[in-house]
């Protein structure tokens, strides 16, 4: 198994799918971030119903990915060269869109997005979602003049809902629990925040 880079996470995501996908999660995002021995793998995940990941569920879909990578490595097939963190989390509630449908499901609440480079002189939109169509253009709806912007799906850096309270209302019938929980692959000790941190890799 080649080694995973920074900029390339096509191989980590395609490890990490099938784990978090055989234990009903979805996965949302796969990322891996810092210099040297203080890199962090950062894998985001949801239950399709609830859209939220409890903190067992954190320390579940951990421990699985924590057993794949050692096994790996221990084959010889580490897919990323020295030691880094693992670190579990649901998306919470101003969570990342990451995927086309995340535009469809959060119609009429407010995002901010970031592209890669500019649409019509302009790289950040925020504003209601107005959806997605089927050349995976996302209409965001401007909060002030009401004009309506279509930035391709493919251009995007960054997207993640704004916290409203109309957010939190849509938000609140579902589990909160381990909303803004993480699981960190450091060592058996709770910390104050409630974050449970196994061994680093």
């Amino acid at each position: 198994m080649r080694k995973v880079h920074l900029n390339d996470i096509t191989p980590l995501i395609r490890l990490i799918e099938p784990e978090a996908q055989a234990l009903g999660f979805a996965l949302v995002r796969v990322r891996l971030f810092g210099k040297d021995d203080e890199r962090t793998l950062q894998v985001m995940a949801e239950r399709p119903d609830t859209r939220q990941l409890t903190i067992d569920d954190c320390a579940t879909l951990s421990r699985r990915l924590s057993d794949k990578l050692d096994a790996l490595e221990e084959a010889g097939q580490d897919p990323i060269e020295g030691a880094y963190r693992l670190e579990v989390s649901s998306p919470g509630i101003d969570r990342p869109l990451t995927r086309p449908q995340d535009f469809t499901d959060w119609t009429g609440h407010e995002a901010r997005i970031v592209l890669t480079e500019p649409v019509d002189g302009q790289k950040q939109f925020k504003g209601d979602l107005e959806g997605i169509d089927g050349d995976n253009l996302i209409a965001i709806r401007h909060p002030r003049t009401g004009v309506i912007a279509h930035v391709p799906f493919a251009l995007i850096a960054d997207a993640k809902l704004v916290l409203t309270d109309r957010l939190i209302d849509a938000t609140v019938p579902l589990s909160m629990e381990g909303a803004d929980e993480e699981i960190n692959d450091t060592s058996a000790d709770t910390t104050a925040d409630g974050e449970e941190e196994e061994e680093i890799h």
